[in-house]
């Protein structure tokens, strides 16, 4: 290193990344893991909220429709209000948005969930779209996004250390930087995969809680499998990766939750009529 200063710059940078992503730990009383996590609840809600807008406005704007957008608002305030997510200090809002060509629903940090008309139009009950909201609900407890920020500022320093490293050489040192971005890239999208078991496990937690039958999530996947089959994938399924059987999965937590069978109480709800 004496040297080669670089290669001390290198590290400095690398080992203030790694100590300043391990050393940042915050504790989720809802899903009893404790993370590693840079930004406050306050820094996430005002994220969020500072987003939303600009979100809606990417994805068409929000649909005209007002017993539409009332009834998302309604169904998502009762899976917050009747379950353990009510414990958190997100602002949660819901908000539809009028692309009725992409199948999507997606929260950001802090509580906004939106969802498309696109996705709604082929719900067939409130319980399905509770597990919808459920399943965002829950990778906004889980606080999935801040976690993600977090391995994002890791991923920066390890990719800059090997830009700083490899710089005598600046073709060389370019693709070493591209392929350590990569491998940050292919990290963060695994541990994406196991945000989507969580958020399924949080999603029929959630709308069980607010006495819908988490069965409907089940219902959910087979639409969303039905739509990739006539034509193009919905998003849904390409920004929320399926890792291996999610239909599986939901069964076992269903099961687990419930293994005496699911209680007759638990409702489906009125058929939605939004199309």
């Amino acid at each position: 290193m004496r040297s080669n200063p670089r290669l001390l710059i290198a590290a400095v940078i690398l080992i203030f990344g790694v100590v300043s992503y391990y050393s940042k730990r915050q504790h989720n009383d809802v899903t009893g893991e404790t993370q590693h996590i840079s930004l406050s609840t306050d820094q996430e809600i005002a994220l969020g909220l500072n987003s939303a807008p600009e979100m809606e406005s990417e994805m068409g704007g929000a649909d005209p429709d007002p017993q539409a957008q009332a009834l998302v608002q309604s169904i998502g305030e009762k899976v917050v209000a009747g379950s353990d997510a009510r414990r958190t200090p997100y602002k949660y809002q819901f908000h539809l948005l009028a692309d009725p060509n992409t199948i999507n629903a997606f929260a950001l940090p802090g509580g906004p969930v939106f969802i498309t008309r696109g996705l709604l139009d082929r719900l067939e009950s409130e319980a399905q779209l509770a597990g919808v909201l459920g399943h965002e609900v829950g990778h906004v407890v889980a606080r999935h996004a801040a976690e993600h920020i977090a391995k994002s500022q890791l991923g920066q320093s390890i990719v800059g250390a090997v830009g700083v490293a490899s710089s005598d050489n600046y073709g060389r040192g370019q693709q070493a930087a591209m392929i350590a971005a990569l491998v940050a890239q292919m990290a963060q999208l695994r541990y994406g995969r196991n945000d989507e078991l969580e958020a399924d496990k949080l999603g029929v937690r959630f709308m069980s809680q607010a006495g819908y039958d988490p069965r409907a999530m089940l219902e959910v996947m087979r639409i969303l499998e039905a739509s990739s089959k006539s034509g193009r994938q919905p998003e849904f399924m390409s920004t929320h990766p399926n890792p291996g059987n999610r239909q599986q999965h939901i069964k076992e937590q269903i099961q687990a939750a419930y293994p005496n069978g699911v209680p007759p109480g638990l409702k489906t709800g009125a058929a939605l009529g939004t199309k």
